[in-house]
């Protein structure tokens, strides 16, 4: 008995070793998750792009400012003219937060008087947004410590006497911070690529498994043209897809869709056209059915999780991470989601992220067609 177990183990672990799938799910992705895992996953901020509209323009407003900028977590990227720059750079993503310093902070400090400083903050996101606000709430604290410090020490005065800083937030986007606003359009960019590019990595393995390839190799269709049949039906259907979650995500969970529903669908087609281009190739490359759809869900579901900024904000990210994040067609297609539903914004404030999706996509297709060509030949 024992010596039959043991040559059944012995085979076992031969086709283990000699698989070299195997033995990278076994031994590289943990070592590569827990990598991830551990420098992705991070909810602390730092390096916040801040704009600042300081209209007091005195040593007290710069100390004040300077208690940010000073830190880590906040980098300041353009010194704002006029309110009237609020919402362009907001919408835009340039600014993350705004401080508002009206023209009366200095006089009001010296005077022992309650400051305002007003806040706008990006809520799109709100758990980045909590983090934001807890930093500059611990920032303006110790501020305010330092302020009744010296007004005891020269003016003899308590906590109640001296000057203070009430802080106006406004969160813009989200202003209840709901966080279903935040993840409905975070889950529609992780169902279509993962719905997009497993139902097209069974296309090509499908065919061979089932012995159909061959006739339709020597049919008298070109391969392009038997590429974009492969293609068409899915990306009619998933463009109703893209409708019915939408759709559910505005009526069900209530999340806004202020933009326009013509750039949500364009901008989907471009993204659809990568994911399934993505699925094909996969098929192309994998001998069974399961293989393909294996290594799709692989393929779409970590990276898109993960590196797109759906649940972790890249700038927190390792460099590395970063980097590899900028080939992940998600990321962008994320950004325009978010700006479309939240925002409302048109095509000049998502510009960059269109253009480098539009490339990524592109891409993709081009290595398919030519990797199916290559195949098929």
């Amino acid at each position: 008995m024992f010596l039959r177990l043991f040559a059944i183990i012995k085979k076992e672990f031969l086709h283990l070793i000699r698989d070299p799938r195997s033995l990278l799910l076994m031994f590289v992705m943990p070592v590569l998750l827990l990598f991830i895992y551990g420098y992705a996953a991070t909810f602390d901020i730092k390096e916040v792009p801040t704009a600042i509209f300081n209209q007091d323009k005195t040593a007290t407003s710069r100390d004040f400012i300077s208690r940010f900028l000073g830190s880590n977590y906040f980098i300041l990227v353009e010194d704002l003219s006029s309110n009237s720059e609020f919402a362009q750079k907001l919408d835009s993503g340039k600014a993350k937060v705004i401080f508002n310093i009206p023209a009366d902070f200095s006089s009001k400090i010296k005077k022992g008087k309650r400051a305002d400083v007003q806040i706008l903050i990006d809520g799109s996101d709100p758990n980045w947004a909590s983090s934001a606000i807890g930093y500059i709430n611990s920032i303006v604290e110790a501020y305010y410590q330092d302020l009744v410090r010296i007004n005891f020490e020269k003016k003899g005065l308590d906590a109640s006497q001296g000057a203070s800083i009430n802080l106006i937030t406004r969160f813009w986007y989200n202003e209840t911070l709901r966080s279903i606003n935040f993840f409905v359009p975070g889950m529609i960019c992780l169902i279509l690529m993962q719905m997009s590019a497993i139902l097209t990595s069974l296309t090509i393995v499908s065919e061979r498994e089932q012995g159909t390839m061959e006739s339709l190799v020597v049919s008298p269709i070109r391969k392009n043209e038997l590429m974009a049949g492969k293609l068409v039906p899915y990306v009619i259907v998933a463009f109703f897809d893209v409708l019915l979650v939408t759709a559910v995500g505005f009526f069900w969970f209530h999340v806004p869709f202020k933009g326009s529903l013509i750039l949500l669908m364009l901008s989907s087609l471009v993204f659809l056209v990568g994911a399934m281009g993505l699925g094909v190739l996969i098929s192309i490359n994998s001998k069974t059915s399961q293989e393909a759809m294996q290594t799709a869900t692989l393929a779409t579901m970590l990276p898109s999780v993960l590196l797109s900024g759906f649940v972790f904000p890249i700038e927190n990210m390792p460099w590395v991470l970063q980097g590899i994040s900028f080939f992940i067609p998600a990321r962008y297609f994320l950004e325009i989601l978010r700006a479309i539903f939240l925002k409302g914004v048109g095509l000049n404030a998502f510009w960059l992220d269109m253009l480098l999706m539009t490339v990524l996509s592109c891409l993709i297709i081009v290595a398919s067609v030519r990797k199916f060509k290559k195949r098929i030949e």
